[in-house]
């Protein structure tokens, strides 16, 4: 069983035709939880939290893409970005979930990433193939990095566009102070720009990346981007993303 439902998994990382849009949450709920439940050992995923209960906990996975890429999953059925339940009153924080979890990318490195070198990336309705919330945890890009450095004097606490054009896409950014997300919620913060993004939050990708602003304060900026599908943008945040983890070679 276990063998079957990974080669789900893999076919659908690999792009498969006959893709399964349900294979992260067949791998997360028939396997991970109930091994937890059962045995205390969550395998295949490296993580299960239910201090919470199955309802608000959450799972660590390992994708097969990428040297050291993690995927942050609930472990209810959560359908992605545009799920009311991501808004819902005393909704899981998965965000500081995924933030918290990077040191499986570290551990997979062998090397402790800066946070400026550590992004978090959640795919648009219609740039993912998975119909179970999952955020990415890996690397950022080289050239996102280098671009972010030279403009966070530009990056303020509104929303606004940023700068120049990132993976050739254009992003709205905005700055969040602190050392971790505990005590803010991305998809809060992207629903409460405005009732149309609220009201259409499918149309929306979400990337997080850690950061160090002049002066020393430690956050994080959020860029958002939305499909435009005629203009063949799919709003897949995910590409802002290195798999190959360039940057942790040049440590």
């Amino acid at each position: 069983m276990f063998r079957w439902l990974l080669l789900g998994f893999f076919t659908f990382v690999s792009g498969g035709a006959q893709a399964d849009p349900s294979a992260l949450w067949k791998i997360v709920d028939g396997q991970c939880v109930p091994h937890e439940e059962e045995t205390h050992n969550p395998a295949p995923c490296s993580a299960v939290d239910l201090a919470q209960g199955v309802d608000k906990g959450t799972a660590v996975l390992k994708d097969i893409v990428g040297i050291a890429q993690f995927l942050l999953l609930p472990t209810a059925r959560i359908g992605g970005i545009e799920d009311p339940a991501v808004l819902a009153p005393g909704a899981t924080n998965y965000w500081e979930a995924a933030w918290q979890a990077r040191h499986f990318v570290d551990e997979r490195l062998h090397t402790a990433l800066p946070r400026e070198d550590v992004s978090l990336a959640i795919n648009s309705l219609y740039g993912r193939t998975q119909d179970e919330l999952h955020i990415h945890i890996d690397c950022i890009r080289p050239d996102v990095r280098d671009a972010l450095t030279a403009n966070l004097d530009k990056i303020g606490d509104r929303w606004a566009p940023f700068p120049v054009p990132l993976a050739g896409h254009n992003y709205r950014a905005i700055r969040v102070i602190g050392d971790n997300l505990d005590s803010v919620n991305p998809f809060l913060i992207l629903a409460d720009s405005d009732p149309r993004i609220r009201a259409d939050m499918g149309m929306h990708t979400l990337v997080v990346a850690g950061e160090t602003f002049p002066g020393g304060s430690r956050g994080f900026v959020l860029l958002d981007d939305q499909a435009d599908l005629l203009a063949g943008n799919r709003a897949s945040g995910e590409q802002l993303q290195d798999h190959s983890c360039a940057v942790a070679e040049k440590r």
